[in-house]
């Protein structure tokens, strides 16, 4: 058998190698972010702290948009055969930049021990063609029939997705057979597009129509991770590689890392066939596709992730008074005033999430550990490890969804919205869609009442508070 985690290493490489072969600035991309990554681990001894540089270098993260319920419900097989579940609820529709019309969603492993062996994330779009701001009835109509005709993945792709999620793994053959139809229901087709279609799609948004005017999907981007972006950002234009304005997420600091922070090259222009409406095939071009790469930082608490989102509305304040003003330096600014400085006190303050380890060869004082997470960092009976971020930030996909776009589209803002949340994108999957904050919380309770049963912390373990939850942030 194939375990389930060497199915996804196998995919992940699989569509890097396709995804590379298709755009080669991707590959460029990955030797730039691969050096960066020698030369950061080869000077930092403590590169790995979010992650060792065997996971790192293999990490990726893509991303695909889809039509449908149905097609999102069969996309979630196929990333269930390889261990993947529906994490967070982004809605991209909202934001202040652009016209996306999309909400989404991220299939992820969530058990620590899959991350660590392979931690392949699949941010995954639906459109929304019911959205009155976005299409009026007769598209929406018009847009579902051409959706309906169409089949993303073919049956036996899925038979063999239901067999690999049930027996966890698949023998060689099936395994091989898996891998390939999976790699193909990605790979960018060249079947002829409508130009009036497209075109018609494209006047409402340039992702409705790379969503709903071709007949398949394809990996819209892969992205490797970089243990220093800023790096990577100053050599891929050395490289003579366009890339989009700026990094999108936290500032550069002093400080920790925390969250997430990413960039692309711009789309290229893509030769494509396209059927003209008196029939003829004519080729012209497409910018759809780009290489996008992030940093990860600390997994934040709700608390947290509240100081972050008014630390970036300020900056955007500030900004927009002063548009000459550098926008990095303006974050940077904010950070080193109001966000902690230091692991200690974003943990001691339950602003970011940890695991926690006991010290049990602590100089014995005769003292009994005391009850507060704070004195027990700050007295070294406990030290505590970050939690690497898994998910995304609706912002910054939002932010460069745009960057990369042909326009901005239309959206009509008078009109409402359909109402959509977590429990109706659980309900289109048939599957729950996870809040990451309580799978970061569920890790860090855990590893903290072990840690203090170890040190039988009697008072420290009634008043450890249970475990943090909260809704997913969904405002970009």
């Amino acid at each position: 058998m194939i375990p389930t985690w060497r199915l996804r290493a196998a995919f992940a490489r699989r569509l890097s190698d396709m995804y590379g072969t298709e755009v080669p600035a991707y590959t460029t991309l990955l030797e730039v972010a691969g050096q960066i990554n020698d030369e950061v681990a080869g000077r930092d001894p403590d590169a790995g702290r979010l992650g060792s540089i065997d996971r790192v270098t293999a990490e990726r993260h893509g991303a695909i948009r889809v039509g449908t319920p149905a097609e999102l419900r069969q996309a979630a097989q196929v990333f269930a055969a390889l261990g993947m579940r529906p994490v967070g609820f982004y809605d991209l529709r909202d934001g202040d930049i652009g016209a996306v019309p999309v909400v989404s969603t991220a299939f992820r492993p969530i058990d620590p021990d899959e991350l660590d062996r392979n931690p392949f994330r699949v941010f995954t779009s639906l459109l929304t063609t019911g959205d009155r701001r976005f299409f009026d009835p007769d598209l929406e109509a018009r847009l579902d029939a051409f959706l309906a005709r169409r089949r993303l993945f073919p049956p036996e792709l899925l038979d063999l997705a239901e067999r690999a999620e049930r027996d966890h793994g698949l023998d060689e053959p099936a395994a091989e057979r898996f891998l390939a139809l999976a790699v193909g229901a990605f790979t960018l087709s060249t079947e002829p597009v409508d130009r009036a279609w497209y075109a018609e799609l494209e006047r409402i948004s340039a992702v409705a129509a790379d969503i709903g005017g071709v007949t398949t999907t394809h990996v819209n981007h892969l992205t490797p991770r970089v243990l220093d972006i800023d790096a990577l950002y100053r050599q891929m234009g050395e490289r003579g590689i366009t890339m989009i304005d700026r990094i999108q997420g936290p500032p550069r600091w002093a400080g920790p890392d925390v969250l997430l922070r990413q960039t692309s090259f711009r789309a290229l222009a893509e030769p494509r066939t396209f059927r003209d409406p008196d029939g003829r095939l004519t080729r012209g071009a497409l910018r759809v596709r780009f290489g996008e790469v992030e940093a990860r930082g600390i997994a934040l608490t709700p608390g947290g992730r509240a100081r972050y989102d008014a630390l970036m509305a300020e900056t955007d304040r500030r900004t927009a008074d002063r548009p000459d003003a550098d926008r990095q330096a303006t974050a940077r600014a904010l950070w080193e005033r109001d966000f902690p400085r230091t692991e200690t006190r974003l943990a001691a303050e339950r602003l970011a999430f940890f695991t926690y380890h006991p010290v049990t060869d602590r100089p014995r004082d005769g003292r009994r550990p005391p009850a507060a997470l704070a004195d027990l960092l700050a007295d070294g009976w406990l030290t505590a490890h970050p939690l690497v971020y898994e998910d995304f930030l609706p912002r910054s996909a939002a932010g460069i969804f745009h960057s990369n776009l042909t326009g901005d589209g239309t959206r009509d803002p008078r009109r409402d919205g359909t109402p959509f949340d977590a429990h109706r994108l659980s309900a289109a999957l048939d599957r729950p869609v996870l809040d990451p904050f309580a799978l970061y919380a569920e890790q860090q309770d855990r590893s903290l009442r072990r840690a203090l049963s170890a040190l039988h912390a009697d008072a420290a373990l009634r008043t450890l508070d249970a475990p943090t939850t909260a809704t997913t942030p969904t405002t970009p």
